[in-house]
């Protein structure tokens, strides 16, 4: 949901799906365009594929434009493949559907992953056709694929928004207050878009600024639904007020500077309607400022890339590694551990945006050969160098500190979190083009809470993103915590509230019970994470060496 507090469970997330054909040359629907945004999809066009037969000096000849509806990161690991036909002049009239492939000449096939075209520097990405199934002659042309990413407009509203006079809904002290932006669809149904932080025991809250898209809110005469609520740990959040305006009728409450009443609908018993009570409770629109956007593919298009880091849980409640019953189990028949699949699901995303693929990996609360118990070793048994080359490189560290690492604890993050906020605040430093990925992976429910949260809330301020997965049986809800989703920000020994949400948590067995993929429900915010702490930075996605901002999107 943009630049917002989200709760990506509210039916907001973009749904991983694909059209991978189209009439060539066809003409973009805008339309179909507006229906699919307004459902939440992301999408990327201008698949054109063009091949040159014989030789680089051969005509070069358009293919065709595809329309592709992808899920995320994860929807960049979708594997397409490409077959070419020389058509006979006799069916050029006719209709693409009704062409029988088999009666048409085969000229080659190529295949590749989404995420091979969109991290080029310029998306475009030449592959050489082969015969089929790679069997054949090996050079039958060249197929040049070069990827545009479909936005309707790169237009952003930021604003600011405050409230006063909030009624007070709490016994001892005044609300908790945030707010729920919905947009009303053509049936007149209200569909979150957007949600603010909480603040905390405040009758006049003012909000940090939300970034909103025209994808989510459609367009300025739109009618928005902006509700008040005060926050309720049990989940069961009290309204304190609304109103309905769209985004037109709040860029003149801001240039006005002016103030409107919230209301309640207040049943009316006899006749079975509603009237509004009007409050004396008032919001404000304080900043109101029209941006260009950059999105996550701008970025990695000019170079900027995702390091990824691992760290895995040696704690003794994961039993014997030698025992079938442990979750570090390593089956003799290849079949993989929950440890083993968090790695490799969310590995292979990632490592497609990281140049080098050398990957830092640690373990925590395990005993090292002829050492104490350790809350940040490196998996590789190093004493100086963590990386390890891909992810590969990974599973084989892993499975040999098995053997070398006796299982300890207690479960402590706060060590392994403040390492990789060291590598992220370097990196920030030096002014390189990273953002950084931890990926942790426990078993058990953490003892040192309070000094997780504190590590989190300093590195909210980097260029780095948490991901938990939490594995085998243990009730993670205090893990929950540590995830911000229901819009209350994390909170530091001294008071201090996080810049941002960067951490990510999910059980695995959850996921894995339910048939989605860890890959979908861990990287569904971390494009917005990344576009976030940019934004927040005021970091263009400009070429490496050029000079000022980058220049307007297309």
């Amino acid at each position: 949901m943009g630049g917002c507090f989200s709760d990506t469970r509210g039916g907001q997330q973009a749904v991983g799906t694909a059209d991978k054909t189209s009439e060539p040359n066809a003409e973009a629907n805008d339309t179909v365009d507006l229906f699919l945004r307004n459902k939440g999809y992301q999408l990327l066009v201008g698949f054109v594929s063009r091949i040159s037969k014989g030789g680089v000096n051969s005509p070069v000849a358009l293919i065709g434009e595809f329309l592709v509806l992808f899920d995320a990161l994860a929807g960049y690991l979708v594997k397409w493949r490409f077959k070419v036909y020389d058509v006979d002049t006799k069916f050029h009239n006719v209709p693409v559907k009704t062409i029988h492939l088999d009666e048409q000449q085969f000229l080659g096939e190529a295949s590749c992953t989404l995420a091979e075209i969109v991290t080029k520097r310029d998306r475009t990405l030449t592959l050489t056709l082969q015969g089929r199934n790679a069997m054949g002659a090996k050079n039958l042309g060249m197929l040049t694929l070069h990827a545009e990413e479909a936005m309707a407009s790169k237009t952003v509203i930021e604003m600011k928004i405050r409230c006063s006079d909030l009624e007070k809904k709490d016994l001892f002290s005044k609300s908790d207050p945030f707010l729920i932006i919905y947009k009303i669809v053509e049936n007149g149904t209200p569909i979150p878009i957007c949600k603010t932080e909480v603040i905390k025991n405040s009758s006049n809250p003012t909000w940090r600024p939300l970034v909103l898209t025209m994808q989510q809110f459609g367009c300025k005469e739109n009618p928005l639904i902006i509700e008040c609520y005060d926050f309720n740990s049990n989940g069961r959040h009290e309204l304190i007020g609304k109103v309905q305006k769209s985004m037109l009728d709040l860029e003149s409450l801001h240039k006005d500077h002016g103030g409107i009443n919230l209301y309640l609908e207040v049943p009316v018993p006899v006749a079975g309607d509603a009237h509004k009570q009007v409050l004396k409770s008032q919001l404000f629109v304080d900043n109101f400022v029209e941006k260009q956007h950059y999105s996550f593919l701008d970025y990695i298009s000019v170079g900027f890339e995702l390091c990824f880091l691992v760290a895995i849980d040696f704690t003794a409640s994961n039993g014997n590694p030698r025992l079938a019953d442990s979750l570090h189990y390593i089956d003799p028949s290849g079949r993989l551990n929950a440890y083993q699949q968090a790695i490799i699901e969310i590995g292979e995303v990632i490592q497609f945006y990281d140049s080098d693929k050398s990957f830092a990996a640690w373990g925590f609360g395990g005993r090292p050969i002829d050492g104490p118990v350790s809350h940040c070793f490196n998996l590789n048994g190093s004493t100086v160098k963590s990386e390890v080359q891909e992810i590969h490189g990974i599973m084989t560290a892993y499975t040999s500190a098995l053997h070398n690492v006796s299982l300890a604890g207690p479960t402590l993050f706060g060590h392994v979190i403040n390492k990789a906020a060291e590598r992220a605040n370097q990196s920030l430093f030096s002014n390189q083009r990273k953002y950084f990925v931890l990926l942790i992976i426990t078993d058990g429910v953490i003892t040192d809470l309070q000094e997780t949260k504190d590590a989190i809330v300093r590195a909210s301020d980097l260029p780095l993103s948490i991901i938990i997965v939490g594995v085998g049986g243990t009730d993670f809800k205090e893990m929950e915590i540590l995830d911000a989703d229901k819009g209350e920000l994390l909170q530091s020994t001294t008071g201090r509230i996080a810049t941002r949400d960067i951490v990510q948590f999910v059980p695995f067995r959850e996921v894995h019970g339910q048939q989605i993929s860890v890959v979908q429900s861990l990287l569904e915010e971390l494009p917005a994470q990344f576009v976030n702490f940019m934004r927040s930075r005021n970091i263009l996605p400009h070429p490496p060496g050029a000079q000022g901002g980058a220049p307007p999107p297309p």
